[in-house]
């Protein structure tokens, strides 16, 4: 296994970069950190419209996310494969149709958490807010999101992790991530499948756990700091 590292490690950290184009662990973490970034503007818009005041809105968007979620992301990247391209009449690549997909995927399960934030805030501030002659939509930005956003902080994070796992779904429409290198090198090497398809597990396993307890670790740093504001 420590001969396949040695020998393969800029394929799998970087693909051909810079004599070819990026990829392997540096086009995955590229790859959620846009889903994810491009998302969120979409899942605030559909968790506001699902806590809206008008029933159509509310009804509008949760058969959005609804049928967003009972679909498996790769069937999201088959459509985007297929459809982006006939939609805008230009041919796409392949990393700007799984961040496509992405960005549907998770703009669905970010919104039911924000949702689920937006409802945590006690109701009383809404309506003490509204009772000064706020309006609605001054009441959710200035009063409602911020403590919303903060308290769903640590999910949010959560689902970058997530996401940096979802980008390996990219191999099957060949987008150059980390499982899609860790291929390229298993075809080199031929030999050994299970070193290869290790290293490829230890990594993933790495990544997310690092992140995971980084963004944990930043989390409690900003709520100690907001607790002695």
């Amino acid at each position: 296994m420590l001969d396949v590292l040695n020998q393969y490690w800029p394929l799998l950290l970087v693909g051909q970069y810079p004599n070819g184009p990026l990829g392997g662990l540096a086009m995955t973490l590229i790859l959620a950190l846009c889903g994810l970034l491009l998302s969120l503007p979409l899942a605030l818009g559909i968790a506001l419209a699902r806590v809206s005041p008008y029933d159509w809105v509310r009804r509008a968007s949760k058969t959005l996310v609804v049928v967003v979620r009972g679909m498996p992301l790769l069937m999201l990247i088959f459509w985007a494969y297929f459809v982006v391209p006939k939609i805008t009449g230009e041919a796409i690549s392949g990393f700007w149709t799984l961040i496509c997909a992405l960005v549907v995927y998770e703009s669905a399960y970010l919104s039911e958490v924000i949702r689920a934030g937006i409802e945590a805030v006690p109701h009383g501030q809404v309506e003490a807010s509204r009772s000064l002659g706020v309006g609605y939509w001054t009441t959710m930005r200035k009063v409602v999101l911020p403590q919303a956003l903060f308290n769903v902080l640590p999910s949010m994070t959560s689902q970058f992790v997530s996401t940096i796992k979802e980008t390996s779904l990219g191999y099957v429409i060949s987008v150059n991530e980390l499982t899609f290198a860790a291929n390229q090198v298993n075809n080199l090497v031929l030999t050994k499948p299970l070193q290869v398809f290790g290293i490829l597990a230890i990594v993933y396993f790495l990544v997310c756990f690092s992140l995971s307890r980084g963004l944990g670790w930043l989390d409690l740093r900003i709520r100690r700091a907001r607790a002695m504001a």
